[in-house]
């Protein structure tokens, strides 16, 4: 029988997961458990190259996990873990680290985008981000990697160093293939219809947060951009009213015919009022579940515990191999 090949996606926790996250990618992991062994880490020691509040960062980070599993993650099929709770993830990344030449971390395009928007704090961290990232990957012998295209170039660069790891002591790790996902729907921002809807756009009203109030997201939707040609229809010209529609089509899932067929001759006042309506309705269920766990933190923690347990035994494993290779002497 074959062996289940394994997929590992890794997240900054942030206040909130989006609606682009819920319709693009997390509906998708149900797919991905039918075929895959696949690890969710929330990647907690990333977020720490920008200075966080300890107390409000540990709410941050038990929220987030609370959300993966609200949207419906089954932790008994899938590894839901925090990165910190893995020692190895900064162990092997130390040792990557000297496999990996300056001159390609010099390369790396969201460095300098950080830098520039964080020009008080350019720690060493932010630096070598992308080898703890290629740690995070090759602990797992990770087979597929679904990550945006704001992540290839490190993607990349973690393909680069198991070769190079490859090459000098044989076969270590597994070279990992960037997953694209079979899914539908990109979701765009609400703003800015030309650009995919993300939880670090700067303007929040460009994006649903899963955890805005009612009221926000009806707020929101009216103050989306659409155009003066006030036609509900699917087209390219008319990017800001056809994202809306993807996002009615994904969320009601009906076609985007219907959808356009059943605001044939109204205008986009009474198309986003429904609009809004029909993201609450789905999202209801979403928030209910989030209530539950949020009331159950034994059963949260007993999770996220677990979840650590498993991934540590695959990354030891792959650890013990390393440290041999490198001549580490064992315990």
């Amino acid at each position: 029988m074959e062996q289940q090949k394994t997929i590992f996606s890794g997240a900054q926790p942030t206040g909130s997961l989006t609606l682009g996250n819920y319709i693009g990618a997390i509906q998708n992991w149900k797919a991905l458990e039918k075929d895959y062994q696949c690890l969710y880490s929330i990647v907690d020691l990333h977020s720490l190259t920008v200075r966080q509040n300890p107390d409000e960062f540990r709410k941050i980070c038990t929220s987030f996990l609370i959300q993966y599993l609200a949207s419906g993650l089954d932790p008994q099929k899938n590894i839901i873990f925090f990165q910190s709770h893995v020692p190895q993830h900064a162990e092997l990344s130390w040792i990557l680290n000297c496999y990996t030449y300056m001159g390609e971390l010099n390369r790396m395009t969201q460095f300098k985008e950080k830098s520039q928007r964080h020009k008080d704090n350019i720690n060493s961290g932010l630096y070598t981000y992308p080898v703890l990232q290629a740690a995070d990957i090759l602990l797992y012998q990770t087979d597929v990697v679904p990550v945006g295209e704001d992540q290839k170039q490190h993607l990349e660069l973690s393909r680069d160093i198991a070769l190079r790891f490859n090459q000098v002591y044989g076969d270590t790790f597994k070279v990992p293939e960037h997953h694209i996902p079979k899914v539908g729907a990109r979701i765009m921002s609400l703003q800015e219809p030309d650009k995919k809807m993300s939880k670090s756009d700067e303007n929040v009203n460009g994006t649903i947060f899963l955890m805005d109030s009612e009221g926000v997201i009806l707020k929101k939707i009216k103050r989306s951009v659409t155009d003066s040609v006030n036609v509900v229809a699917y087209s390219d010209d008319q990017p800001g009213i056809k994202n809306l529609i993807t996002i009615y089509s994904a969320v009601a899932n009906i076609s985007i015919e219907e959808v356009v067929a059943r605001y044939e001759g109204k205008g986009y006042g009474a198309f986003k009022k429904d609009l809004a309506e029909v993201v609450i309705e789905a999202l209801r269920p979403f928030k209910q579940r989030y209530d539950e766990y949020a009331n159950n933190m034994d059963f949260v923690e007993s999770i996220y515990k677990r979840g650590a347990e498993r991934a540590a035994e695959i990354a030891e494993n792959t650890m013990k191999d390393v440290r041999d290779k490198v001549g580490l002497l064992s315990k």
